[in-house]
């Protein structure tokens, strides 16, 4: 027989293992610790131009970052401060090399979502986020899993749950219901508005008094921040439950839009959701808030089956706050929930696999160009950086044969590039915040 303590018992095993591996992955410290770039990547592969241009233009003027010459003296490598200072100060023909922003827009939103367990989803959060901060962008990453993989990939693992999107929805129930509290009217009627009590069990968890920088952690990245997950809010699904009940008038849907709404514009170009393998109060919470949804999903009929189950439980579920609009006070939501563009990424995908090959054909006879053009092909680089808790951008090339590492990148490389453009259309379209 079998109880809670034998559980509790088998994750404190686990929890020694985790650190042994973290111990393996990290730095000494513990503490994720980010790789130099070669003048090589940097040229070629980040800036996208000759190395001998490249290093012309350091050569020529002796105020930009020189980075630092390893031992042999034969590459120079660069931190990510010094490749943004780079791309502040650097013109080539003239050209900026700052990435594209929409003039008065806030950070664009992207969901990253599917059912399936191990679709990819924590995977291509975490490259795009990469890849994004490697294209100049400055990122917020939001782990709505309880899973917390993207966390741990991003180094966090010592998170507590009042800091995590539960904290952020509990301090929006007792937000809200101060502010519904406050009105002395309906605004239409005229009639006095039912006053809500927040027990003092939520209350005194003092989770109103938080900040908005209390929930984003830095990382390792430092154009990338995170507002982390963890196990321990798992239990969000059931907290969430019971504050619909204490608040029935709680538009509990937009509470992490919300709290994005608050951040300053310029503070981020870029939000990105990894959502958990569920259709539950978290993410609803992430598809609310996204402007854009990406769907990952492999290349088997399971993962077809399960794709095509959650879009149409996502858009029972829109449908349904939809026509439930009159019970909330929901003051700035707007509903219908619209997105700016919704696509679907293949991933772990072998061009070599005849059932992969069908399985991409069929999903485009369907979705059409919904689907992603640069499927996420499954490589031994790709294998082994999830093993490692990193993308293949933090991987150091010299680790494995140059090919292995390119071939890893370039299928990334590919799907982040059209993302890029899908998503630069979907930016445009938001609303002008001038």
């Amino acid at each position: 027989m079998y109880t809670h303590e034998d559980l509790a018992r088998l994750q404190a095993q686990s929890l020694k293992m985790q650190s042994w591996i973290r111990r393996q992955t990290f730095s000494p410290e513990n503490t994720k610790t980010l790789r130099r770039f070669s003048s090589w990547e940097v040229s070629e592969l980040i800036f996208k131009v000759n190395q001998s241009t490249f290093r012309g233009r350091l050569a020529a003027d002796p105020n930009l970052p020189s980075g630092e010459v390893e031992e042999d003296g034969r590459q120079r490598w660069f931190s990510l401060a010094e490749i943004n200072e780079l791309r502040r100060r650097m013109k080539i023909n003239r050209k900026t090399l700052l990435p594209p922003r929409p003039a008065n827009k806030r950070a664009i939103r992207v969901a990253i979502a599917n059912f399936k367990g191990g679709a990819g989803k924590s995977t291509v959060a975490l490259h795009f986020a990469h890849a994004a901060a490697l294209d100049g962008y400055r990122v917020l990453a939001v782990d709505f899993d309880p899973q917390a993989t993207l966390s741990h990939s991003m180094g966090l693992s010592d998170v507590v749950e009042d800091h995590t999107v539960w904290g952020i929805m509990a301090r929006d129930l007792i937000h809200e219901t101060d502010r519904m509290n406050a009105s002395a009217a309906g605004a239409e009627s005229g009639t006095a508005l039912p006053q809500r009590q927040i027990p003092a069990a939520i209350r005194d968890l003092g989770l109103d008094a938080l900040r908005m920088g209390d929930f984003i952690q830095p990382t390792a990245w430092p154009t990338i921040d995170i507002i982390p997950s963890c196990a321990n809010a798992a239990f969000v699904e059931f907290a969430s439950a019971q504050y619909r009940h204490l608040n029935p008038e709680w538009s509990f849907f937009a509470a992490v839009s919300r709290f994005l709404d608050q951040i300053p514009d310029d503070s981020y170009d870029m939000i990105l959701f990894d959502c958990p393998p569920a259709i539950g109060y978290q993410s609803m919470n992430a598809v609310f808030a996204a402007d854009m949804l990406y769907i990952p999903s492999g290349p088997g009929y399971w993962e077809y089956d399960s794709t095509t189950s959650f879009i149409g439980q996502l858009a029972e579920a829109l449908e349904d706050l939809a026509h439930g609009a009159d019970s909330f006070a929901h003051g700035q939501v707007t509903l219908p929930k619209v997105f700016q563009d919704i696509r679907f990424l293949m991933t772990r995908y072998e061009p070599g696999n005849e059932l992969h090959r069908a399985m991409f054909d069929a999903f485009r006879k369907v979705f059409g160009d919904r689907v992603a053009e640069s499927p996420i092909e499954m490589t031994r680089a790709v294998e082994q950086s999830g093993r490692f808790l990193s993308s293949v951008y933090e991987i150091d090339y010299r680790e494995m044969t140059r090919g292995t590492w390119r071939r890893a990148r370039a299928t990334f490389d590919a799907a982040y590039a059209e993302f890029r453009g899908h998503m630069l259309a979907a930016w445009e379209n938001l609303e002008d915040r001038s």
